[in-house]
């Protein structure tokens, strides 16, 4: 019966970070930010985002509580830092007005949007440090681990053959997939600080 009840947190531990962080909505998004840059940098920055959002998510699930209290921040308001940080990605894609790649920005993008706030974002966040309140023994700990594990397997595998996609779009179809992937972020992101709003209002901030 243990057992069973593992099997069951593992699987909602991954459906629901699945949901969270939509690896196949990261694709054209993952396509607008590396727009230009060559084949070693997609998928060298598709592993480093993947990491990235793995050590950020794996920090929350141990000590999240405790950062957040050290730093009196509340969920909210960390909410509101993401939404606001999405949304200037969102308007750079909508306006064309991306930076040059560059050795350096090459970096930033697979670290910040791509690994924080775009994968391990405040939802993402917030969903692991619940499931690992959740964690009476061993058993529920290896389950949530592999949940976690087989999310960013996900996330990787859906960045790493979204390069093939990129080979047929060509520039002019990665333009068009950056002013949709845009919209979408734009919309993500007021959707975070709205949510934030809400729980300001209700006194959770």
């Amino acid at each position: 019966m243990a057992e069973l009840v593992t099997l069951a947190l593992m699987a909602e531990v991954f459906v629901t970070l699945f949901v969270i962080m939509d690896p196949v909505g990261t694709i054209p998004i993952f396509l607008s930010l590396t727009r230009g840059r060559s084949t070693a940098t997609l998928r060298r920055a598709a592993w480093q985002a993947v990491a990235v959002s793995f050590a950020v998510i794996v920090a929350f699930a141990f000590f999240g509580q405790q950062i957040l209290g050290y730093l009196h921040i509340s969920l909210p308001a960390l909410q509101t830092a993401g939404g606001l940080l999405l949304l200037m990605v969102a308007l750079q894609l909508l306006t064309g007005k991306e930076e040059a790649p560059t050795a350096t920005s090459e970096v930033n993008v697979a670290l910040v949007p791509l690994g924080t706030p775009m994968l391990a974002g405040p939802g993402a966040i917030v969903a692991t440090m619940v499931f690992s309140q959740r964690v009476d023994e061993s058993a529920d700990f290896l389950a949530v681990g592999l949940g976690v594990v087989l999310v960013h397997v996900t996330l990787w595998l859906a960045m790493r053959f979204s390069i093939p996609i990129l080979k047929v779009l060509r520039d002019g179809g990665v333009m068009l997939v950056s002013r949709i992937a845009g919209l979408l972020l734009s919309a993500i992101a007021v959707q975070l600080v709205a949510y934030a709003i809400l729980a300001f209002i209700a006194g959770e901030g």
